[in-house]
């Protein structure tokens, strides 16, 4: 590292957990991000604020003036523009030491193994079920370290899957089918700090499995009732006859 990057991590360096050391794994990481909105924009601007060296975006999205209720890392100027792109060049006048690479594409099939088996963890901020359950077969096949977050209405929820360790479950023995195809925000609605809630919270959990440091939400879905403000954790079991993880 160079005397600026010394400076601008120094308060991450200062902690004994991460100190130099970890700081040179977050610099040396690499992070897929599926999707650029409510949950993909503070995943992103966090991982890339921390130094996490290298980020690659998926989204086959524009920017909307409905959008920027919540999804921070578009503004005004930005309508029409596509959100990869937008995405791009906030975290880049962020933190210009960061590599992104932005792509603006519905990320499915080969393109999704080969992107899942490079990254050294996936952050899941999709909003439909088929693309999270893609996501988690493709990282399953791999056994790729996955970070799920989903928010709707005062709601949200972050898991962590780390397929073919500590006997972790999937996604897909969380949830049975890809049912309710339609509960998203633009069907139901959301109030704006939930996404930037659950997204922080997924780059917090990204970071620690870079860093192998804590406990992470692996085996446990963490749930928000943004109303009350009360908290929620969940234990997860693996399902052995899971279609996706029960070969493992």
């Amino acid at each position: 590292m160079n005397d600026n990057q010394l400076l601008r991590y120094s308060r991450q360096i200062m902690l004994p957990l991460c100190d130099i050391s970890g700081q040179q794994k977050l610099l040396a990481a690499r992070a897929l991000i599926v999707g650029a909105g409510g949950l993909g924009s503070p995943a992103a601007l966090y991982l890339a604020a921390a130094g996490l060296g290298s980020i690659t975006i998926y989204d086959d999205d524009v920017v909307d003036l409905s959008n920027l209720q919540r999804q921070i890392a578009h503004h005004t100027p930005d309508i029409g523009m596509d959100k990869v792109i937008s995405t791009r060049q906030t975290l880049n006048r962020l933190n210009p030491d960061v590599e992104v690479h932005a792509i603006k594409q519905r990320l499915m099939g080969e393109q999704l193994e080969n992107e899942v088996k490079k990254a050294d963890v996936v952050l899941d901020c999709s909003d439909n079920f088929s693309t999270r359950f893609a996501i988690n077969k493709a990282c399953v096949m791999h056994q790729a370290a996955l970070v799920s977050g989903a928010a709707i209405r005062f709601e949200g929820q972050v898991a962590v899957f780390t397929p073919g360790q500590n006997n972790s479950p999937c996604y897909n023995c969380l949830y049975q089918s890809e049912g309710e195809e339609l509960q998203n925000c633009a069907t139901h609605g959301v109030i704006a700090p939930i996404t930037g809630i659950v997204g922080s919270i997924q780059a917090l959990e990204a970071m620690k499995l870079v860093l192998g440091i804590g406990e992470t939400l692996t085996g446990r879905l963490l749930l928000l009732d943004g109303l009350t403000m009360a908290w929620s954790s969940l234990s997860l079991k693996r399902n052995p006859n899971c279609p996706t993880c029960g070969g493992l």
